[in-house]
């Protein structure tokens, strides 16, 4: 078959090949009209058809055939649609009041109660889970737990700083404040609200035990913290530290103050000028010379050895890499520690010290005597109870090390010693 899609044309001139209208059948004065309907049927001659009919010329039988249009058979659907028949879906088309009248059949039944099993999955859901009500609730008592470390460093300094605190209070507080400004960032934030003076000032305290832990957490915040370090020489914290050292005191308090007074002096060349200025080299000697205080000296040798290596690597660094700072290295240039020391007797002071009978103070000890060789020289040769000592302990250290090689250690702990001490023997002869 061969089906010509002009709806509104049919072929009177077949043999040629060409089509004429519907309207031109109508003008042949043809009066009987044919109803077509939705399957092709025959048209004899003489029949007219409706317009908008669908006419076409079967090549097999030679016969003209009509059938109606899509759009008519939509048109029955509808009227069907308003008598109650069911729809004729296979026409994939719709009119808008159809697209309303399924909307609203959607809704409602958007509409319809759950049923049993939804209500039982909700039911489920509620026991698992909590109202956010409850949890709005619970975090925001959550929240007034939860503080930064910035804001308890601020509670802890108001607790401490409060009248109405008692000593307990105020040493739980300082002892609290210890473990967070060890961070570098919490001690630098220590400084933005005066927490940091106020805890200096804390040293002018009566009470023996705010002294030693608000020396405690100053050590701490010191520690490799240069701004800090700066901010506690403007603040008067030297200088209240050596007046602690200088007086009577618990042996606690004055531990807790000397590591304060070491964590200050360290790396920070201004400090150590301030230092020697007001006299810090003669407070220690007095602090070493006293009785019962032998853990401090330990300590305060130390912290001289520090001090002296560092100047020196400062000043060798400078020369062989050019990269410490001009200022700082004229800072560490004005520290004249070694004639002070040299001057205030720290020779013959270290010498002594070597008696101790701690293996841990002895090598701290001849490394301080090994530092200040050049410029202790003569006074070591002419101390002979030094050259005794190092004689004695030179013995002692040689059968401890000849242990050490029988049990396998060929560079072992007493071997270190012994050439330590062996070298300050060859350079004194």
């Amino acid at each position: 078959e061969f089906a010509l899609t002009s709806p509104e044309k049919s072929s009177t001139k077949e043999a040629e090949g060409k089509e004429t209208t519907a309207e031109e059948e109508l003008d042949s004065e043809v009066l009987e009209v044919f109803h077509p309907t939705h399957e092709w049927q025959a048209l004899r001659p003489g029949q007219a058809v409706p317009v908008g009919s669908h006419v076409r010329l079967n090549l097999q039988t030679g016969a003209r055939e009509v059938k109606l249009q899509e759009e008519d058979k939509f048109r029955s659907n509808l009227k069907a649609l308003k008598k109650g028949k069911r729809l004729d879906i296979n026409t994939n088309t719709y009119t808008s009041q159809d697209l309303k009248s399924a909307l609203a059949k959607f809704k409602e039944g958007a509409e319809v109660e759950s049923s049993k099993e939804d209500k039982a999955r909700q039911a489920k859901v509620k026991r698992l889970f909590r109202p956010i009500e409850e949890l709005k609730k619970d975090f925001e008592e959550l929240n007034v737990v939860i503080e930064t470390d910035m804001q308890i460093m601020v509670r802890l300094i108001n607790k401490f700083n409060s009248s109405s605190s008692s000593l307990e209070e105020k040493i739980a507080a300082l002892f609290d404040l210890e473990y967070y400004v060890h961070q570098m960032d919490n001690a630098q934030d220590l400084l933005s609200f005066g927490g940091l003076q106020v805890v200096i000032n804390g040293l002018n305290s009566t009470e023996p035990l705010v002294k030693e832990y608000a020396a405690f957490v100053l050590g701490a915040a010191f520690s490799s913290n240069p701004k800090v370090q700066v901010e506690a020489i403007e603040g008067g914290a030297l200088q209240k530290l050596l007046v602690i050292l200088a007086t009577e005191q618990p042996l606690t308090a004055k531990k807790k103050v000397l590591f304060a007074l070491c964590s200050l002096l360290r790396h920070f060349p201004y400090a150590q000028q301030q230092f020697l200025k007001l006299g810090g080299l003669q407070v220690l000697r007095s602090l070493v010379q006293a009785k019962g205080t032998e853990v401090l000296a330990v300590r305060v040798v130390t912290l001289l050895y520090d001090l002296v290596t560092e100047k020196m690597f400062a000043e060798e660094e400078a020369e062989l890499t050019r990269e410490t700072s001009p200022e700082k290295l004229q800072q560490y240039r004005q520290v004249q520690l070694l004639p002070g020391l040299r001057e205030q007797g720290w020779c013959e002071i270290t010498a002594h010290l070597l008696a101790l009978p701690e293996h841990d103070a002895r090598e701290k000890v001849l490394q301080t005597l090994g530092a200040l060789l050049a410029t202790c020289r003569d006074r070591y040769r002419q101390d002979p109870q030094l050259s005794r000592t190092l004689v004695s302990l030179q013995a002692e250290y040689q059968a401890l090390a000849t242990l050490e090689l029988q049990d396998g250690e060929d560079e072992g702990y007493f071997r270190e010693l012994l050439g330590s001490i062996n070298s300050l023997l060859k350079e004194l002869r």
